[in-house]
This record gives structure tokens, C-alpha cells and sequence, in this order.
């Protein structure tokens, strides 16, 4: 209280820094009296007297309000980050509910992240006693409380302000939407967007700014998100097909209001979206929790949803993809947006119960508009006589006809106007009609003036970069060939030979004559490898992750990522439900310089060449065939550490060789040390199981992350993505940082428990597992836990080193919820199979194969065993994530921290243990 009186009393006097004036201020504090300072019309401080020449009047617009009251403020110059969302918080391990509005959008978030369905519901609970809220939001809410005296002046002041935002204030989940869209980064917004669309939520196409009238169509944050649906030629045989949503044309449909309608567009748009008797609320309406309360800065909001055929008959509305667009608010008071979508629109549906002379102008000013319109109107709310008065002059204009009118009351069947409403878009979309793709939609935008997110100049200078990379590659292999000289062969045959050499370390009796010669094998391939120069390709990437810009470096990498997906390899046509997880396709051994799936050309490549560049001089380095001071490129690793501080997977155990190129993995993990400073306390999570059994999307879900999900798209080897535990917390949790391993397609469920493939895979799981502190193992049925990894636990176990571990397995098949099925843990305790006793015959166990249970520390009653329900909710592609999916999730992530905070995994590591490790193993 006693600072921020201080404060007002200086901001009072002009000053403007209170962080340089007052450095001992706490920042909550300093935030406080700004925003009550900004909200007093004068200000005396010790006097009776106002002072108006002391602090000038500042009225504070809706939006401004609108973000004071969420906390969001502090987010409009330095804007919230995605890193900023995904750290690791008291927060993490708590399902608390929000009781203020600065919990809103980090309760929004957290939800989001986890896909959860519930993550637009703002109620807050108001009478939860404090210590039912995280102790950092107790710390929080201590910092920004305002004790008055009542006696002050400045009190009385504040209390005379009657528009002040109270804590019970009930936010519309519109405003905290676009509030929260407005505070964040690009790379934020585009998160969001993404698993709002993962839910089935309508997206935020035209953010409004009800301040400026400078709204912004989204289409970078439209950019990442890929869409899977059944398409009928026809003539021909259907097939899936997989697309960006930026990019497909689809025939679009728009629902506006005019004045005043008793009909609910929202509503409408559900039922005509949803199949069967199951309505699923993609567009939040006045019939759910909080839809009736007013919106204060999301009046001119365009959402979008579309529909998307599966190739069922009993669920396929439409038999192509659809788009629907939604404008928030009156078309009077937002003509810009409406605008918009008369020039993007095949058809537009107008809701409304009365057409004055003001509508009917606005209308008549679209006389030369090729759309299609059609009215929705309640002729009981309306003037009947005056609606179709002007109806009748809007007939030749509009070019529509009576069939163009529909009047719904209350007494209409619901379902046969639903059908009469699909039955109308069916006919426009027999006919020609336009087809528009939002690439499409953002030109028609930047005409009409709105601003377009992606043309800021970074994003655009780095489109470029990606596209001077990308029109070279006319072919996937042939480039691999031709500029990725490092990778292939020089590569695959370094690698054996290490393995060779590292295998002799540790024989009885190595031959040294055999050993001089895998030690000349290795020179020669080095120096083969190190005679290349870097192609004008790598040379390229280089330069654009070489930025000094963060934000052009990060939309480089975004802009790889896409422009590789389009022009590389045919991507394998999938059905719907491996949208996000692929069912395993167990086969016997397969040689291992064969990959198991196409692998698509994407960054990692890249990487990879350099990363041999880096190898193969570190390796003439080491043997003296080259002078420290000629190095080139002794800078690699730097680079690629601060990619993964930026949230960029990077590739632990090469793909293509299967093998680990130790002295740039441990050369980037020094760099990384050095970067962290003080902070480099690590706990390793890694997850394993066969390709199919959904743990990229576990941990994606769990924690964020990005990594590839889908044998599709999914490179073969394992990555690594970091993420950071917030100062407040690292204390307890007892590391500063958690490194994440996803071991992607390594593990391939070999059947056969002999050979080079079983050795190769054993091998990997060890080693993964070896790395940890916490390990996943990820399986989709109760009796396929590989080999290989039985085995990996059987060697750790003699070791001493074992992680604490979790058994999930998740229903990939079914979207019912199953319960705990405790005859699955008791298959799981039961003695081995024959896999089992193969695995333990390999590792000469002379007491034989003991049950699971008894391996290690697996104790059934200790929630080691996860039974993850089905992830879909419905029939993809038009399913949402189930909300027992993300429940699961979210106690399976509160149970691993709680592990770590516990220490019951293995003792934490600091980066330089780490690399210790990694050598070691």
C-alpha cells in the first residue's frame, strides 16, 4: 500500500518509468497504479483539493477495459508468447477453477492445450475458499490486492468511479477470445487457432479492433491447421485426400444478422452442421453457460467452421467440403465485414425480424453482387406488411424470388427447416458456384482494406527465403542427392563404422590391427565429407535460421515446414480416425537401411546436413588432420540450440542411419549449457511404443509440444523438445527445465525376437530409456508391449539405472469411454509370454524371467497403468477430441510431475551429466 501510493503520487508528476524512478517497486504493484491512475479523471494526493493540471483526463475505451479486467494489459507492447503459455507452473498440477477474470485467459489456455472441450466456459467460481487455489495465484493475488484506508481522498476517489470493472464481472467467452488474440504473438495466435480447431470450435477469421476499426483477417494463424476428408469424384473411385484449409477452395456460406433477430444464427449453423440427433456446438451461442451476456469488444468477429465429407452415407450432410462463416453483431454496424462476405460467398443468410428503410439501402447498394441471398425471418416479432414491402422492391435487385424467403417461429419444426436450409445449400452446390480458398479470402480482404496478418515484413521476407529453397526441389530424392551430399551413404557407412569401432571398446582382446583400420575406414569417409561445401540450399537455411530477428527466424522455420510438406513426396492417403494416431501394421524383421514408411523431406534434413558438416570436422579435428583454427563451422550447434529453446523439436537419433551422431548431439547440449546459464537442471521424459499407439499426440496433448503425429508425415527418428518450468516453480519441482523425448518410429513392434532389427530396436529402447528420468510406454492393446523394450528393461535393470515409468494404453478403435480394466492389469502382471522369455533368453538371465510386477518398482495400486479413452468424439473427420481423452491426459500429467516433484524418478540431471550420459551410453 505503501509503494503504491508512491506510485500514483509519481505518475501524478509526470514521471513515466516507474521501474527506473522506483526500482524496489514489484512489477504487480507498478501495473496497479498505473491502471488506477489511468482511470481517475484528477488526482490529489494529501489534499482536498484536485489538481487537474497534475494528471490529464484518460478515457479508457471497451477494449481497453476489456484487457485491464483479464490481466492482459502488460501484453500490448511485449506480447504474450507461445513459450510464455506453455511453461511449467504451479498451474500444471492443478484442475482449480478460475475465480477471477485474470484467471480467464490462463484457464482458456491451459484448457486449449489440452484439448478440452470445456475450454470456452468463463464462469468463475466466486466462493472457493483461498486455499483452493494454487499457492502462485495466492502470491499473485497478494501482490495486487489494494488495501485503502477509507479515510483517504484517494479512496473516496476511486470508489466514486462506478464503471470500474468488479471481480465478478461475467465475461463473454467472445471477448476473452478475441482479448486473448489481440495480447498474443503470431505464434500464439496461430496455436490457438490450431486447437480450437482440433476441438471443433469455430475459428477467428476477422479479428475485430473495436477501438481503431483496423480489423485483421487471420490467415497466418489459419496456416498450420491440415484437414483429412473423403472425396468423390464424379467419376472414378473416392478416395482421402489431405490439404491445407488455406489453400482447398470450398463453396462458402455466410450467416449475418440485420438488426434484430429472435432467431439465433448460431444455433442454426450447429443443427445444420451436426448429424443425427447429436448437435455438437462448434458456434458458441445464447443458449450456453454465459451466452447471453452482452459483448463488449467481439461485435464484428467472423467466425469459420466447415464441414467435411467421411464417406459415410449416414453421416456425410454434404458430399463435399463446405465452409460457413458467421459475423457477430449487426451488418449495419459492421458493413466492412459484411462486405467481405458478399464478395467470398456463394450464398448469404440473412436473419432478421425487421427490414427498415436503413437496411433496406444497405441492402439495394449490393444490386450488382453475383451472391445469392437469402432472409430467415420471425414475421410475429416484425412489421409484417413493412417487411415485405421492402422485400418486394429487393426481389429484382437482389435477384431472388419468394423461394428465397424463409420464415421461421417458434412453432416451426426445427428439424424440417434444418433440412429445408441444407436442402438449399445442396442446390447451390449442384450448381456453378464460386469456390474459394482463404488465401483467396484474405486478397478479396486487403481489397477491400482490411489488414492481413501475414503481411508484416518479416513473415513475408521469410516466405521468401523458404521460397528461393523450395523451387529448386522438383523431386524429394533427387535433392536429397544432389544437395543434402552428407546424408545417404557417407553417412549410413560412417555410422557402422562407428558402431564397429565403439562395439571393439569393449571387447576382451580388441585386435589393435582392427582397430587402426575402422579408424582409417572413418578418416576416409570423414574427409570425403568434410571436401563438400554446403549447397546453395543449406546455404540458405542457414542464413534464415542465422536471423537476428526471433520472430523472422521463427517464421522461416514455419514457412520450411509448409513449403516442404508441398512439394515432397506424395503423402499416404490415410482414413479419418489417424487423423492425429495411425494404427500399427506390425511386419517381421525389415532391413535396416530400408525406412519403415516414406519419409517426407522436411527441416530436419537440413539439420541433419549440418550436422554432418559439424561431425565430420569435429572428427579431422580430433585426429589432427585439421587445425582448430580452420574450422567453419564450429557455430552449427549454437544455432540449432537456440532453435530448441525456441520450442523447434530437434532430431536426437538420425532417421535415415538410426544411429546418434554423438558430437552434434553432445556439441549442441554444451551449447545449450551455456545458454541456460544457472538454469540447467534437467529431468528427461521420453515416450516408446510402436508406431500407431497415438504418443506424439499424448505428449502434444499433455504438454504442447510439437511433434509429428501421423506415419504420413512423421519423420522415422527420435526428437527432442524442451520446455521451461516458471522461476516460482522450479524450486519445487527441482529442475528448470524438462527435456522431452518422442522416440517416433524407432520402436517398430518387430515380431521376431532374434536378429538385426530386434538388436537395433532393443538397442534404441535402451538407450532412450537409459537417457530418463521418466519413461511412457504407449501401447494400444494389453498383450503388444515390444520385445525390444522388455528387453531394454531387462538390461537397465542390471545396470541400476531404471526410470520410473507409466504403462498407458490407449482405446485407438473405439469413441466409447471405457472404465479401468483391472483383467488388463492383471494380463500385464501375469508371467511373459513367449516375447518375454525370448527377451530374457537374449540377456542370458540365469534366474529366469520374472513378471512385470516384479522387474522393477511397478506396483498396480501406484497408478503405474493408464487406461487413455478413445480420442475422438464422433465419427472423424467431423469428430472433436473426446473430453475423457483430455481428462485422462491432464491426471496422467499431474501424476508425472507429482513423480518428479516426489523425487520417485531417477535423480535429476544437469545439462553437463547429461552429455556425459549420452557418451556413455
Amino acid at each position: 500500500n505503501y509503494f503504491l501510493r508512491i506510485e500514483v503520487e509519481l505518475l501524478g508528476k509526470g514521471h513515466s518509468d516507474l521501474g527506473e524512478v522506483a526500482p524496489e517497486i514489484k512489477a504487480s504493484e507498478r501495473r496497479t497504479a498505473v491502471a488506477i491512475a489511468g482511470k481517475l479523471k484528477y488526482f490529489s494526493y494529501g489534499t482536498n483539493e484536485a489538481q487537474d493540471n497534475d494528471f490529464p483526463t484518460v478515457e479508457r475505451s471497451r477494449l481497453q477495459e476489456m484487457l485491464s479486467l483479464l490481466g492482459l494489459e502488460t501484453y500490448q507492447v511485449q506480447k504474450l508468447s507461445l513459450q510464455d503459455s506453455l511453461q511449467i507452473s504451479f498451474d500444471s498440477m492443478k484442475n482449480w477453477a478460475p475465480q477471477v477474470p485474470k484467471d480467464l485467459p490462463w484457464n482458456f489456455l491451459r484448457k486449449l492445450q489440452a484439448l478440452n472441450a470445456d475450454a470456452r466456459n468463463t464462469t468463475m467460481v466466486l466462493d472457493v475458499l483461498p486455499d483452493a487455489r494454487p499457492v502462485e495465484k495466492e502470491s499473485q493475488m497478494e501482490e495486487e490486492i489494494i488495501y485503502w484506508d477509507p479515510a483517504d481522498d484517494l479512496a473516496a476517489d476511486i470508489y466514486s468511479f462506478s464503471e470500474l470493472p468488479t471481480p465478478d464481472t461475467p465475461v463473454n467467452p467472445l471477448d476473452l477470445l478475441c482479448a486473448l488474440l489481440i495480447s498474443s504473438d503470431s505464434f500464439l495466435q496461430q496455436e490457438i487457432v490450431l486447437k480450437m480447431a482440433l476441438c471443433q470450435f469455430a475459428l477467428p477469421l476477422v479479428l475485430p479492433d473495436s477501438e481503431n476499426h483496423y480489423h485483421t483477417f487471420l490467415l497466418w494463424a489459419m496456416r498450420g491447421i491440415v484437414r483429412t476428408w473423403w472425396s468423390q469424384p464424379q467419376r472414378g473411385v473416392g478416395s482421402f485426400r489431405e490439404d491445407s484449409v488455406v489453400l482447398s477452395r470450398a463453396p462458402a456460406f455466410a450467416f449475418v444478422r440485420m438488426d434484430v433477430s429472435s432467431n439465433s444464427k448460431s444455433q442454426l449453423l450447429n443443427a445444420v452442421l451436426s448429424p443425427g440427433h447429436r448437435q455438437w456446438d462448434c458456434f458458441w451461442h445464447r443458449d450456453l453457460n454465459l451466452g447471453t451476456n452482452a459483448r463488449e469488444i467481439s461485435d464484428g468477429l467472423v467466425e469459420m467452421s466447415w464441414f467435411f465429407p467421411s464417406g459415410r452415407e449416414d453421416l456425410d450432410i454434404f458430399p463435399e467440403p463446405v465452409t460457413f462463416l458467421n459475423l457477430r453483431g449487426d451488418i449495419g454496424s459492421h458493413w466492412l465485414q459484411f462486405k467481405l462476405l458478399t464478395e467470398i460467398s456463394s450464398a448469404v443468410f440473412i436473419l432478421t425480424d425487421n427490414i427498415s428503410k436503413k437496411e433496406y439501402k444497405l441492402l439495394y447498394s449490393m444490386k450488382e453482387s453475383t451472391t445469392k441471398y437469402y432472409f430467415i425471418l420471425s414475421p410475429y416479432r416484425g412489421k409484417r406488411n413493412t417487411n415485405l414491402r421492402f422485400l418486394n422492391k429487393l426481389i429484382p435487385v437482389l435477384k431472388i424470388d419468394h423461394s428465397h424467403v424463409l420464415v421461421k417461429v417458434s412453432s416451426t419444426d426445427s428439424d424440417s427447416f434444418v433440412k429445408r436450409i441444407r436442402a438449399i445449400i445442396g442446390n447451390v452446390l449442384r450448381a456453378p458456384c464460386r469456390r474459394v480458398s482463404v488465401e483467396d479470402m484474405a486478397h478479396a480482404a486487403r481489397k477491400l482494406g482490411l489488414k492481413v496478418d501475414e503481411d508484416c515484413e518479416e513473415c513475408q521476407k521469410a516466405k521468401d527465403r523458404m521460397e528461393r529453397i523450395t523451387r529448386k526441389i522438383k523431386d524429394s530424392d533427387a535433392y536429397r542427392r544432389d544437395e543434402l551430399r552428407l546424408q545417404g551413404d557417407p553417412w549410413r557407412k560412417a555410422a557402422q563404422v562407428e558402431k564397429e569401432f565403439c562395439q571393439l571398446q569393449w571387447a576382451v582382446d580388441p585386435p589393435e590391427k582392427h582397430r587402426a583400420e575402422l579408424r582409417r575406414r572413418l578418416l576416409e569417409l570423414r574427409m570425403q565429407q568434410n571436401s563438400h561445401d554446403p549447397s546453395s540450399g543449406v546455404q540458405e537455411f542457414i542464413s534464415g535460421i542465422s536471423s537476428p530477428s526471433l520472430s523472422e527466424k521463427q517464421y522461416f522455420l514455419r514457412w520450411m515446414e509448409w513449403g516442404l510438406a508441398r512439394v515432397a513426396q506424395p503423402r499416404l492417403r490415410q482414413p479419418p480416425e489417424t487423423l492425429l494416431t495411425l494404427r500399427p501394421k506390425h511386419g517381421g524383421a525389415t532391413d535396416l537401411g530400408e525406412p519403415l514408411w516414406p519419409e517426407p523431406l522436411g527441416v530436419e534434413h537440413f539439420l541433419r546436413e549440418m550436422g554432418q558438416f559439424y561431425e565430420a570436422e569435429s572428427c579431422l579435428v580430433e585426429a589432427g588432420r585439421l587445425p582448430a583454427g580452420q574450422r567453419r563451422f564450429a557455430h552449427f550447434p549454437g544455432l540449432a540450440s537456440e532453435l530448441l529453446l525456441t520450442g523447434l523439436p530437434l532430431e536426437l537419433i538420425d532417421g535415415s542411419t538410426l544411429s546418434m551422431p554423438i558430437r552434434w548431439v553432445t556439441g549442441l547440449l554444451k551449447e545449450l549449457h551455456v545458454r541456460l546459464e544457472r538454469r540447467s537442471r534437467l529431468v528427461v521424459l521420453s515416450t516408446l511404443g510402436v508406431p500407431g499407439t497415438g504418443k506424439s499426440t499424448l505428449l502434444n496433448t499433455m504438454f504442447g509440444l510439437r511433434f509429428a503425429t501421423g506415419k504420413s508425415c512423421s519423420p522415422r527418428g527420435a526428437f527432442m523438445q524442451l520446455i521451461t518450468v516458471a522461476e516460482g516453480f522450479s524450486q519445487d519441482l527441482g529442475c528448470d527445465h524438462i527435456l522431452v523425448i518422442d522416440s517416433g518410429g524407432l520402436i517398430g513392434g518387430a515380431l521376431t525376437s532374434a536378429g538385426d532389427r530386434f538388436e537395433l530396436e532393443a538397442s534404441l529402447a535402451t538407450l532412450l530409456m537409459g537417457l530418463s528420468n521418466v519413461t511412457v510406454i504407449s501401447l494400444a492393446e494389453t498383450k503388444d508391449i515390444p520385445a525390444a523394450i522388455l528387453h531394454a528393461f531387462l538390461r537397465l535393470e542390471k545396470t541400476g539405472h531404471m526410470p520410473n515409468y507409466q504403462f498407458v494404453y490407449q482405446n485407438l478403435h473405439d469413441v466409447s469411454v471405457p472404465g479401468p480394466r483391472p483383467r488388463d492389469k492383471r494380463q500385464l502382471l501375469d508371467p511373459p509370454g513367449d516375447l518375454s522369455r525370448a527377451a530374457a533368453q537374449m540377456e542370458k538371465q540365469s534366474d529366469g524371467f520374472r513378471a512385470l510386477a516384479g522387474l522393477a518398482f511397478c506396483d498396480p495400486e501406484k497408478q503405474h497403468i493408464w487406461h487413455i479413452p478413445g480420442l475422438w468424439h464422433g465419427a472423424p473427420p467431423m469428430a472433436a477430441v473426446s473430453l475423457a481423452y483430455s481428462e485422462a491426459i491432464f491426471e496422467l500429467k499431474r501424476c508425472l510431475l507429482e513423480n518428479i516433484r516426489n523425487g520417485l524418478s531417477n535423480q535429476n540431471k544437469n545439462i553437463q551429466q547429461l552429455i556425459e550420459l549420452v557418451r556413455r551410453l
